[in-house]
């Protein structure tokens, strides 16, 4: 997950998060990184990947999941956040809902 996560937030959706302007950190805050990693790929295993019975239901628990996640965050975020860029929002949660499919999809197959 970490890698496809760098690859997207560092080099394929760089020009959305840029939208953030002065919000963006220069460098990311490594422990709060680090416990959203531990919270989210303990999530995918209890509600995606563990009660699961094949990998085709992983990768559909597992999109559920990413969608209900960033879209919370996305849209807490729209609401409460003067200046929150409207065009980050379906992209974001998107990406959030491929991202999650993907790792269950994997987590399951290891899983077996």
């Amino acid at each position: 997950m970490l890698v496809l996560d760098l690859a997207w937030i560092g080099k394929i959706g760089r020009p959305f998060y840029a939208q953030l302007g002065p919000l963006q950190r220069a460098d990311a805050y490594v422990p709060a990184a680090v416990a959203f990693y531990v919270m989210y790929l303990t999530a995918v295993l209890a509600f995606a990947v563990a009660p699961a019975g094949t990998v085709k239901v992983a990768a559909a628990r597992g999109a559920a999941l990413g969608f209900v996640c960033y879209a919370t965050y996305e849209l807490t975020n729209w609401a409460v956040i003067a200046g929150w860029p409207a065009a980050l929002v379906p992209v974001d949660i998107a990406w959030g809902v491929i991202l999650t499919a993907v790792v269950a999809s994997v987590g399951k197959t290891a899983w077996r």
